[in-house]
């Protein structure tokens, strides 16, 4: 590992912005469980949650359209959360949050129905058969989004994978899940939404190397 990745590792829990839960175990909670909106955020506003969220590209365009929303972006690489955290810093963004921690642990992060909604941007699509259950929309992550997300709330998966994506809608069908949305070729459109129009970084990697985005929609 290199001298200036391990300084940012270092350096990421120094930010207000970031909580590092990096050292979670089975059975361990966060003390901000089931109180994000009073303790951290110091109001009643929707949480919405961005995993795997690398730099928090989305988490942070979002939390700059919506103000009175608040975001949490949550990724174990230490080294892209302290980019993300530094930007969130830089623009005053009082409605982000970023988790070091790891995604299977969410349920102990965050309370029941405490989250209103989940993005999942250019995850690892974990290609090999072997590890299909390493995929953020496999039903074992599926079950644990069931115990904080609210009935009502929404899972968006924007991908340059196909197989992931193939993947997601076989899962959607299988569990007889309600699909919002469905686009082969995001910006295939007349006109693409607004919200997809937020590029990560990968996405504009992605998009030089002439990959098709996708994306879906739905409530569990």
């Amino acid at each position: 590992m290199g001298k200036q990745k391990v300084k940012r590792y270092s350096e990421v829990v120094e930010f207000e912005n970031v909580l590092d839960f990096s050292a979670f175990r089975p059975g361990d909670e966060a003390g901000q469980k089931g109180s994000w909106s009073t303790d951290v955020f110091g109001n009643s506003n929707p949480i919405t949650l961005e995993l795997a969220c690398g730099k928090g590209d989305y988490a942070i365009a979002l939390a700059a359209r919506y103000p009175d929303r608040n975001f949490i972006g949550i990724d174990i690489k230490g080294e892209r959360l302290w980019a993300g955290a530094g930007t969130a810093t830089e623009a005053s963004l009082p409605n982000v949050r970023f988790i070091r921690g790891r995604i299977d642990h969410i349920a102990q992060f965050f309370g029941k129905d405490e989250i209103d909604e989940i993005w999942i941007t250019f995850p690892d699509p974990f290609l090999k058969n072997r590890r299909r259950n390493r995929r953020l929309t496999h039903p074992d992550f599926l079950e644990k989004y069931r115990q904080v997300l609210r009935k009502d709330g929404f899972i968006n998966l924007k991908t340059d994978s196909p197989e992931l994506f193939e993947f997601t809608n076989e899962v959607i069908e299988s569990q007889g899940l309600e699909k919002r949305v469905h686009i082969d070729d995001v910006y295939a459109l007349e006109e693409t939404p607004e919200l997809l129009q937020i590029k990560t970084y990968y996405e504009i990697k992605h998009l030089e190397e002439g990959r098709t985005i996708r994306f879906v929609s739905f409530r569990l």
